[in-house]
Order: structure tokens, then C-alpha cells, then sequence
């Protein structure tokens, strides 16, 4: 199997953006806030726009199954109370769960979290909860920066975190750390909040034990990693300085990466300096970076094109980045698939 571990429903029904809309609009005034009732999508809706965009794509570029969860750059935990983002994240969660029982052989849901500034991250056990057990999620994505690229929440290492990383090793699923909209101007969202966080992410963990507090505890870095495979001698050159164990020990037991990088050479760098048990597959296609390279005249975020040409991986190292890194990491993900006979 071809697993994509990083799909976002990108194209959800404009009914759900428009809904958002007004729960925003109403932060002003409170009377006016929209009932989680007054959003009305059919399955035909779903149906429409996961076919022609999502599953299309997976057709024609050969993957199989997609790890979905909600759009990173709408979850905007910056926006309003945690009241707002519950409701808003309950609603986005359930999409992603249609999603799965629309299409059970192509989409498995992972969730978003009710987070919101200053608001401590405990609060969202019982969407996360919830998500595992009644939707059958295999993953959460876990936003270091509720405040929109001011970064005002404490690092991954801090104990408040803790209650989250507890339910997480409980239900061994892993968090991909994806930040969300930046709201600060000096971060393009994509182009820089994005790979700025993962950089961070991966800093705050080399400058902590937390994996000492929890040995099973599994973040997936996305886009690459950021910076970090590009600057792999950097850190470990810091942690060295800082009498860190080597980072093979330190972090690459609970440390994963996933190949959102959107050419060639990026892919290469990415297959030559992480360890293939590191690496999982992933496009983020319909996301970022949507158009065509003029250089290949492929998407850019056909990331299976890079994976097929680099030199790096034999046919092993690639069924390993293609599937058995999924299903290693993801476990739920595995039990869900040998359910099926998969």
C-alpha cells in the first residue's frame, strides 16, 4: 500500500467556510452566534468534493490510503475562546469522519484540537477523546502556537503539555505538530510559519529530556522537517554542546518526518541525511503548493514522483517509507487495516 500520512480537507463544501464566517462575525455579538445545527452538508456534498479533487488525485498519482484530517490553516485557534474553537473544532472532526465512512478504503480521520490561547491544553482530552473512540481516529495534529505565529503558549517540553502526551501514550497514537494560520505579519503562513515551527519543534525537543518522561510518545514532524534535515550537522553540533545523547538515541525513537517537499533535490537531502525508518510518505496534496513545476511540468506536490527517481532508497527503503513506517507509527492505523485483511 501507498499511505499518505498528511491530507487536509482543503476542499470542504463552502457551507462549512461560510458557517465559520459567522461564528467569527459573531465574537462581536454573542446573539448572533450559529448553532453547530445550522450547518447543513450532505453526504452528496462530501461525496462531490472528495471524488473530483482528494480521490481523483490519489488515482491518477497511485496512492492508496490518506491519513485526513481537518484544514490546517482553518483550525486559527488564535480566533476567539476555547468555546469557539471546541464547537468549531467538533465540527470540522465530524466532516473528517464522514470523510472515512464515505470512503472507508481510501480516507482514515485524524483530528484537530480544541486549542486556544492561554487556555490550558487539558482542556481538549474530551475532543480528543472522543475522536479516537467514537470516530476511529489514528492520530491528532498537535498546533505548538495557538496564538497564530506570536508564540505565546510554552515549549512542547513543558508539563502543561503533559496531559495531552498522556492520553496520546495511552492510545499509542502519534501528533503531527502543524501549526495553523499566522495571524503575525512578519510569518507567511505557508511559507514560513509552517517550516518555521517544525524547525522549532524539533529545537524544543533536542533541548529537553521529554522523551525520558515518555519513551513511546511519537510526534511526525511535516513538511520535511523544516530546516532540520538541511542543518542536520547544526544539531547535532548542539547537542553535542549541550551533552545531549546522539540524536539517533535522543530523538529519532519518537521523532518522525514525512516527505511534504515539493522537489527533487529537497527529497534527496531529506532520503541521504534521515534514517528510512524515519521518513513516511505524505503530500499535503491540494494544500500549500497546488500548481504545476514549469521545470518537470509535474504538481509539485506529487511527492511519489520524488520518491520513485531518488537514488537513495532501494525497494525495501522504499515499501518501508511507502507503508511499514506508517503502520508502525500510526498503530491504530495498522489494527484498522488488519481488520481488513490489509
Amino acid at each position: 500500500m501507498i499511505i499518505d500520512v498528511h491530507g487536509h480537507y482543503t476542499t470542504a463544501p463552502t457551507a462549512l467556510g461560510a458557517w465559520r464566517d459567522l461564528q467569527i462575525a459573531a465574537l462581536q455579538d454573542p446573539s448572533k452566534a450559529p448553532k453547530a445545527s445550522d450547518l447543513h452538508i450532505s453526504d452528496d456534498d462530501i461525496r462531490e468534493t472528495i471524488e473530483t479533487n482528494q480521490l481523483k488525485l490519489m488515482k491518477q498519482r497511485g496512492s492508496d490510503l490518506t491519513i485526513f484530517s481537518p484544514r490546517a490553516s482553518f483550525m486559527a485557534h488564535h480566533i476567539g475562546d476555547f468555546e469557539t474553537s471546541s464547537t468549531w473544532a467538533a465540527i470540522c472532526n465530524e466532516l473528517c469522519y464522514r470523510v472515512s465512512q464515505l470512503f472507508p478504503d481510501h480516507f482514515i480521520p485524524a483530528a484537530m484540537l480544541p486549542q486556544s490561547p492561554g487556555v490550558d491544553p487539558a482542556t481538549c482530552i474530551p475532543e480528543l477523546v472522543k475522536c479516537v473512540e467514537q470516530y476511529g481516529n489514528v492520530g491528532i495534529n498537535l498546533n505548538p502556537d495557538p496564538s497564530g505565529g506570536h508564540w505565546t503558549a510554552p515549549p512542547l517540553s513543558d508539563r502543561s503539555w503533559y496531559p495531552i502526551y498522556e492520553k496520546m501514550v495511552e492510545y499509542d497514537i502519534p501528533a503531527m505538530i502543524h501549526v495553523s494560520t499566522s495571524c503575525n505579519a512578519c510569518f507567511h503562513t505557508t511559507g514560513s510559519h509552517y517550516l518555521n515551527a517544525d524547525t522549532t519543534a524539533f529545537m524544543q525537543c533536542l533541548t529537553s529530556d521529554l522523551f525520558k518522561d515518555f519513551p513511546t510518545l511519537k510526534f511526525l514532524i511535516p513538511h520535511g522537517g523544516g530546516a532540520v534535515p538541511y542543518h542536520w550537522g547544526r544539531f547535532r553540533g548542539l547537542a553535542q554542546e549541550m551533552k545531549k545523547p546522539l540524536l539517533e538515541e535522543h530523538l529519532l525513537n519518537n521523532i518522525f518526518f514525512d516527505t511534504c517537499v515539493y522537489h527533487q533535490p529537497g527529497i534527496n537531502l531529506l532520503t541521504e541525511v534521515i534514517p528510512t525508518q524515519n521518513i513516511l510518505f505524505a503530500s499535503e496534496m491540494i494544500g500549500a503548493v497546488r500548481g504545476i513545476d514549469p521545470q518537470t511540468g509535474h504538481y509539485y506536490d506529487d511527492t511519489k514522483r520524488y520518491i520513485e527517481a531518488t537514488q537513495n532508497l532501494t525497494a525495501e527503503e522504499k515499501h518501508m517509507v511507502y507503508e511499514g513506517n506508517a503502520r508502525r507509527v500510526f498503530t491504530r492505523l495498522d489494527t484498522a487495516l488488519k481488520a481488513k485483511g490489509l
